[in-house]
């Protein structure tokens, strides 16, 4: 049985029964085809634990996969062979024998304080040539900052998601398929209602809450891409949309923010993700330092 239409029933069964995403499907797609190309494996019967092997050892050896990648190939592989093996196609899987190399502890990247302030003072104060954009755009950043939303859920996020009076912004179905509720505090609120303003002028009624200038029509992927490499260069300030987002994870836990809330306005599954953000913060380690006992001698 060809392997390619196997594929393309797995991704209609991931898609339609178990729900997953766009991005999940192209990368269980993407990981498919890059496995049959290299192991030249065309039929599911090629398909052994020694081109399997081959195809990971290759792609760190020779295409100096980092170990991120090389376990989201591997998850992939494992997924679609599994299934496999459910349609009876497949005797067993062979990307599980395959061992995983460790992942490698790094704190997330974020901005200081400092960086943070001058990047939403940079985005104010830029020379647009439409006022529009100003508050737009400030808006944009500060929902990052202060809010901590994902880029594909800025994106998705509509206008009848921001609720200005009760102060919270409903995240629909983010990533893994959930829905969320952030409370946002009043300097974001601020700075929303200057950009509902300007949009209310400019009569944009898209149902996204970020609006394209020349069109009435959500702001595009490209759109925003271009925007985030504006202000970096503008700002001399390397960073990148999920960098903010560890950005106000950090700066939430040095105010104060206790761990299980801000899983929940993050969004994770599970809180051992949040966790990391309590070694990437100094400030909050130092904060609870000084509650040493021995101390005060």
């Amino acid at each position: 049985m060809q392997i390619q239409s196997l594929a393309d029933r797995f991704c209609e069964y991931s898609r339609y029964i178990r729900g997953y995403s766009s991005d999940t499907i192209r990368r269980y797609q993407q990981t498919i085809r890059n496995y049959s190309q290299f192991a030249k494996v065309t039929d599911i019967e090629q398909v052994t634990s020694d081109n399997v092997r081959g195809f990971f050892f290759h792609g760190r050896t020779e295409n100096d996969w980092g170990v991120n990648t090389f376990i989201t190939y591997h998850k992939s592989l494992v997924v679609f062979f599994r299934w496999c093996v459910g349609e009876k196609v497949l005797p067993s899987n062979p990307a599980e024998e395959i061992e995983i190399p460790k992942l490698e502890k790094k704190l997330p990247p974020k901005l200081t304080r400092q960086e943070a302030l001058r990047i939403l003072e940079v985005v104010y104060n830029y020379p647009y040539k439409y006022k529009f954009l100003r508050y737009r755009n400030q808006a944009i950043f500060a929902v990052f900052l202060f809010a901590g939303l994902r880029k594909k859920e800025l994106l998705k996020l509509r206008f009848t998601d921001v609720d200005i009076p009760n102060m919270s912004i409903f995240v629909y179905q983010g990533k893994g398929s959930k829905d969320r509720i952030i409370p946002i505090p009043s300097k974001l609120v601020e700075i929303l209602n200057n950009y509902l303003a300007e949009r209310k002028r400019l009569n944009k009624t898209c149902p996204e809450f970020f609006a394209s200038l020349n069109h009435n029509i959500g702001l595009t992927n490209t759109g925003l891409k271009r925007l985030v490499e504006l202000m970096s260069k503008t700002s001399k300030i390397k960073f990148t949309i999920h960098k903010l987002r560890h950005t106000f994870a950090t700066l939430m836990l040095e105010g104060g923010c206790d761990i299980y809330s801000l899983s929940r306005m993050m969004g994770h599954s599970d809180i051992k993700t949040t966790t990391i953000y309590l070694a990437a913060s100094a400030e909050h380690l130092r904060s609870q330092i000084i509650k040493h006992p021995l101390n005060n001698l």
